[in-house]
């Protein structure tokens, strides 16, 4: 376990300082293109990917979240992501999952078939899925855990201290990308529901020959009697073609 890294590069493990411009256009291209995404599904696979190619050692990656202790695998580039996402959730304990609760933020781990002091349910069946290293990093804006980035890697002592730091950096470019790419998709989502609403009020009030507000507040008892959502009410009376049903 290890808190944040160094502020500058480091080249104790070999890594010359001329590496670092050359990783620099790599990490701009890689914000670039998860800007471009149009989808929040497609921003969380694209940082998934790009982890893979940037990390040396990486084999395969995932991002997971965590809500009210339940873990749910957002994206992943191999299935074992999703069955070690699997396993820390329902064992409360793993890089990943404690990228998330605990207060460091990076978690990186040499050889899991070492690690069972720190995880003694997690680590073992980690080295079954054949998993010897791992980074977990927490994904985070000022006011919000996201969730974390999972890089693992199939050979032990895979990731050096440059990885851990290139992890960090790509954590946080994907942190701020991962933010506004939901920020977006909770718009589009008020918007819509505030369009099926509006068309649902106007045939309320055409076959009821009700007022605006008296058609609004029949959806929200209909709502409240059915204990479903508004926008679900909105669009059971307003199919998808915009016809009255």
């Amino acid at each position: 376990m290890s808190g944040p890294p160094p502020s500058g590069p480091s080249t104790a493990d070999g890594t010359s300082d001329e590496a670092w411009p050359e990783l620099a256009d790599r990490l701009a291209v890689m914000a670039r293109d998860l800007l471009a995404q149009e989808s929040l599904q497609a921003t969380v696979d694209r940082i998934a990917f790009h982890a893979v190619g940037l990390i040396e050692g990486c084999d395969v990656a995932g991002i997971l979240t965590l809500s009210r202790k339940n873990v749910q695998t957002l994206t992943a580039t191999d299935d074992v992501v999703r069955r070690s996402d699997a396993i820390q959730g329902e064992l409360g304990e793993g890089p990943c999952f404690n990228a998330v609760t605990d207060e460091e933020p990076v978690q990186r781990i040499p050889d899991l078939r070492t690690a069972g002091d720190r995880w003694p349910r997690y680590a073992p069946q980690a080295a079954e899925l054949g998993i010897r290293s791992a980074m977990g990093f927490r994904l985070f804006t000022r006011h919000h855990t996201l969730g974390a980035l999972n890089l693992y890697s199939f050979r032990p002592n895979a990731f050096s201290e440059r990885d851990e730091h290139l992890g960090w950096l790509l954590a946080s470019h994907a942190a701020v990308a991962f933010a506004y790419a939901r920020t977006e998709e909770q718009l589009q989502t008020a918007l819509r529901s505030r369009d099926e609403i509006g068309q649902a009020i106007g045939i309320v009030m055409e076959r009821f020959h009700l007022g605006q507000d008296e058609a609004f507040e029949l959806l929200k008892k209909t709502s409240q009697d059915l204990n479903i959502k508004l926008r679900d009410v909105a669009t059971k009376i307003t199919p998808s073609d915009g016809t009255p049903r």
